[in-house]
């Protein structure tokens, strides 16, 4: 029986994560919350909040892994004056007290979600653990900082830390970019990207967690970083006829040059949204492969699908 400790149990990944460990009957679940619920079927702690001075001695009592999912994540209306100072308070601080009191508590591995910004917003060649970092906005920056503490702490230490560097996340209830374009997809309207050919790796929730799961006990996952993803790319025109099919929808794209995209982009100062949507960012998630024998259980097609048939579940009256 393995003890774990989950943060961030209440988010996206955290939450599916949660369900899987559960499931399962070696491994012994806690997790870490800033409001207590009795609806969780383990063990709960409470913080107050994820900072430098957060007390995790009684939450971190006979654990052997931490998965660290928590984060201060993208924030559409940030009202703060400095922005990376707040993301460094969570993301880097936080991080850095947790991982400290776990190896004093004799935690064995930690496992941190990082984000595939820390490579960059796009990509010449698929990204791979090898690459020099480039983090390109303030939660990115934030993320790269913690990786680095997290390596620090590893060789002071002893602890193992697995570093996991997901792109895009997608599944049901998706937040950020995905869900907002998986909403506009369900109305009957054309969409100007049907000449979009670019190339973007993402990874299913279902996909990510599992890997997660895998790196609990792999010993040759110890004090790696990995880039993962769902093997196959691709294009924001491919992507919205595989959500539209999975909606049993018809595709209406239309087919407007690229380069208009970019000159929008320019003229409004918003070019970072529009690589998001026409620039390439691939990931080489060879090495998860190769080193740790790991293969992606869901394809695109049946995550895209899991994820339309939960959207469609949960927005009835969205869609009428």
């Amino acid at each position: 029986m393995i003890n774990v400790l989950l943060t961030g149990s209440t988010g996206f990944v955290g939450s599916t994560l949660l369900t899987r460990i559960l499931s399962l009957d070696d491994l012994s679940l806690s997790v870490a919350l800033r409001k207590l619920t009795c609806d969780l079927p383990c063990r709960s702690y409470l913080i107050d909040g994820l900072n430098k001075d957060t007390d995790w001695s009684s939450a971190l009592v006979d654990q052997q892994v931490v998965i660290h999912a928590a984060a201060r994540a993208h924030i559409k209306k940030d009202a703060s004056c400095d922005s990376l100072v707040e993301y460094r308070k969570v993301n880097v601080e936080g991080t850095e007290n947790l991982a400290m009191q776990a190896a004093v508590a004799g935690v064995k591995r930690f496992i941190f979600i990082s984000s595939i910004g820390v490579n960059g917003i796009n990509s010449v060649h698929p990204f791979t653990e090898q690459d020099n970092e480039c983090p390109h906005d303030p939660y990115s920056q934030s993320k790269f900082e913690a990786e680095i503490r997290l390596k620090k702490i590893a060789l002071e230490t002893g602890m193992d830390v697995v570093i996991i560097r997901p792109p895009l996340v997608y599944g049901g209830n998706a937040p950020g970019n995905f869900g907002s374009l998986i909403k506009l997809l369900a109305k009957p309207l054309p969409l100007p990207f049907g000449a979009v050919h670019n190339k973007r790796s993402m990874v299913y929730v279902g996909n990510l967690v599992d890997f997660i799961f895998y790196c609990i006990d792999q010993p040759k996952a110890a004090n790696q970083i990995f880039l993962i993803s769902d093997r196959e790319d691709l294009s924001l025109t491919s992507l919205i006829q595989k959500i539209r099919k999975a909606m049993n929808k018809p595709f209406w794209l239309l087919p407007i040059p690229v380069v208009l995209f970019n000159l929008v982009g320019k003229l409004t100062g918003k070019m970072s949204m529009v690589d998001r949507l026409v620039g390439d960012l691939q990931v080489d998630s060879s090495k998860a492969m190769s080193l740790l024998d790991w293969k992606p259980p869901y394809t695109v097609d049946q995550g895209i699908q899991a994820t339309v048939d939960s959207f469609l579940e949960n927005n009835k009256k969205v869609i009428k």
